[in-house]
């Protein structure tokens, strides 16, 4: 296609961009200057203040507003003569439909979150509109296009999945920092400051209890009349000094791990130090609440500082003060919030202190701010190569320049003089449960779990259905929707509360059961295998009981590509893009906002699967000289971008997306 032909096809698009973060800002800026007349924007993000260190199109004074708005008002401004038309939404909304998507001539990513991701991916698959991915963390960067019938869609490759960490290990058996913080963050915080029924393993009662009879009072509780500095020095006590005395008491798990030691305030700071620092608190949080902090009370001055012991421990008694003074009104309805100051400040010495009683090296409040908040800070450079990547893949879209697609990775470090890798995309995997429409197996017992767990876990949680519809051969056991009369709705409701095996149609072992979701047009089929245990008398037999650690769902999906990545690599980034969608029995680490990205090298990189031209007769079969090299290259790209932002997972977090 010549020159005027292609600027034609430009002019003559019309294009969604989904996310207007990181990434989405550069994109809306080369897509207007590359000549693209008609373009449309989805995010239900506003802008926050860390956005403003890399999403170039917004301002101080539009904190607080749409992100989409401001970005569209941004570019016309220096392109008035052509067509943005911005949406403040969630791209999951049931107006973005099928019907919506089909108007498109190519949809682009720049999305911080797997659940959006795989939403968009099904829309594009079923409207028939070539997709065009992208994420970035740092200096990584990825560029992938996914077209029906031509190459792999979105989900044919393994994800990285969030990671999450069994309660157990962040309460007693800490071993790595972010084990710490998620104790700090999600434990602690949460229970200091968050609702006040809530309960969690910070409940034990304090030593003050002799007897179990009795009615103690909890320890988390600020009595009427209670002195503010005797009540921050009580819950210091009662975390880093009682709780690890009562975890130390039980010594068949310090077997094979080194003790924690508790400490106590009186063994860290001088109560005359407390009590001057906490005057200085009062008089220095006063006016503006977004100033109160703990480090300049204290004359802490470098967030990249590591803090002794003792500094830590002052930290931590004055940012407990300061909430209690001068933001009261918000203790009960707070959550952590890693652009909160003074939130920060308390979750970075909790965890630090929790750290030095479990001998794991201390964090500065930088890096334990970036663990918190799941950030891997984002480098405006990569988002703006990434950026450009995109708007190339699209004009071959457009060209229909099939034998030419690639996806790209941008790397960190050159390999082989390279720091830009392109790879020709692979054919559908024929395994995929989306594109391909093979068949999923879960392993459940039928006779103990309900028609609640299922959907939930399974159908929300990994296959990532918003409005789903659960089938038995002609039986309807399950469906959500406006249309549904009163009766259905009670029905349905009804059935969620049933054991599986005791629904209308049972769902027992070789059921096969279909699972739609109308607004993404995606269906698949679910093969239940019944994992059971026998009873002989008062003999029992286990067969294959569920790991609570291994598999805490109860329950096991092979087939999603998803939960095999997430047993076998536990690589966590961050996604940069933007946004459209504690501690339970698990705690996780998820992606937050727009900073993050998760970078996903396909194992088809590496040689597994095929190229596009090595099954399409429009390109020709690569030499067998040149097949060897493209797979070492491969290799050393995989080797080099296996990074672990965390080891606690996806959330730990991102990059930019």
């Amino acid at each position: 296609m010549d020159s005027e032909q292609q600027q034609s096809a430009i002019e003559g698009a019309k294009v969604l961009m989904v996310g207007a973060g990181g990434i989405g800002c550069e994109l809306l800026k080369t897509l207007a200057l590359s000549g693209f007349r008609d373009i449309h924007i989805i995010d239900m993000d506003t802008i926050e203040v860390s956005n403003l260190n890399r999403q170039f199109l917004f301002r101080q004074s539009h904190v607080g507003q749409s992100k989409a708005k401001v970005a569209r008002d941004a570019v016309l401004k220096f392109r008035p003569d052509i067509s943005i038309t911005s949406y403040h939404a969630n791209v999951k909304d049931p107006d973005f439909n099928v019907d919506f998507f089909k108007q498109f001539n190519v949809v682009m990513n720049g999305l911080d979150n797997l659940d959006a991701r795989r939403h968009v991916n099904r829309l594009c698959l079923a409207s028939g509109v070539p997709l065009i991915e992208s994420g970035t963390t740092g200096f990584l960067g990825q560029v992938t296009v996914h077209i029906k019938g031509k190459t792999e869609c979105y989900e044919c490759q393994n994800k990285p999945a969030p990671k999450t960490y069994p309660v157990c290990t962040i309460t007693s058996t800490p071993s790595k920092f972010v084990h710490c913080v998620v104790w700090a963050k999600d434990l602690l915080f949460a229970k200091l400051f968050g609702p006040k029924n809530q309960e969690n393993d910070l409940n034990v009662r304090s030593s003050d209890s002799s007897s179990s009879s009795e009615q103690v009072e909890d320890v988390f509780e600020h009595k009427n009349g209670e002195e503010i500095e005797q009540y921050a020095r009580k819950i210091f006590d009662h975390v880093f000094g009682y709780n690890i005395e009562l975890a130390l008491s039980n010594e068949d798990t310090w077997k094979s791990r080194g003790k924690p030691r508790p400490i106590y305030c009186k063994d860290v700071i001088l109560a005359e130090h407390v009590h001057q620092n906490g005057n200085q608190g009062r008089g220095s949080a006063a006016g503006d609440m977004t100033s109160v902090s703990a480090m300049a009370t204290l004359g802490l001055k470098n967030p990249q500082d590591l803090w002794s012991l003792k500094e830590n421990a002052a930290v931590f008694l004055e940012a407990l003060k300061l909430f209690l003074l001068k933001r009261e009104k918000e203790i009960g309805n707070l959550s952590f919030d890693k652009d909160d100051q003074l939130a920060v400040e308390l979750v970075t010495a909790a965890a630090n202190i929790r750290a030095t009683s479990f001998g794991i090296p201390l964090h500065s409040l930088f890096e334990t701010k970036g663990i918190a908040g799941n950030i891997v800070h984002a480098v405006a450079t990569t988002n703006a190569v990434i950026a450009g990547l995109i708007v190339i893949e699209a004009i071959k879209v457009l060209e229909n320049d099939v034998k030419n697609y690639r996806m790209t990775f941008c790397l960190e470090h050159s390999s082989n003089k390279m720091l830009l890798m392109p790879v020709e995309p692979f054919e559908a995997n024929k395994s995929c449960y989306v594109c391909s429409e093979t068949p999923l197996t879960l392993e459940i017992n039928t006779r103990h779990s309900k028609l609640r767990d299922l959907v939930d876990k399974i159908v929300k949680a990994k296959l990532g259905m918003s409005s789903p519809l659960i089938m038995q051969d002609s039986t309807l056991l399950y469906e959500v929707g406006d249309d549904l009369d009163e009766g259905e709705v009670a029905n349905y409701a009804a059935n969620l509360e049933k054991v599986l095996s005791e629904l209308p149609s049972p769902v027992r072992g070789g059921t096969i059961l279909t699972v739609e979701d109308l607004q993404q047009e995606f269906k698949c089929s679910i093969n239940i295998k019944h994992r059971f245990v026998l009873c002989f008398g008062e003999l029992w037999l286990l067969w294959e009981e569920f790991d609570e650690e291994k598999e805490p769902d109860g329950m096991v999906l092979f087939g999603w590509t998803q939960a095999q990545a997430a047993e076998k690599n536990s690589k966590v980034s961050a996604d940069n893009g933007a946004s459209t969608s504690g501690a339970s029995e698990a705690a996780s680490t998820e992606p937050e906002d727009d900073d993050d990205l998760q970078i996903i090298i396909p194992p088809s990189v590496s040689g597994r699967k095929r190229k596009l031209s090595d099954v399409t007769a429009t390109s020709g079969a690569p030499s067998a000289a040149k097949e060897p090299k493209i797979k070492r290259k491969a290799e050393e790209i995989e080797g080099e971008n296996d990074i672990v932002m965390l080891d606690d997972g996806n959330k730990v977090k991102k990059g930019e997306a």
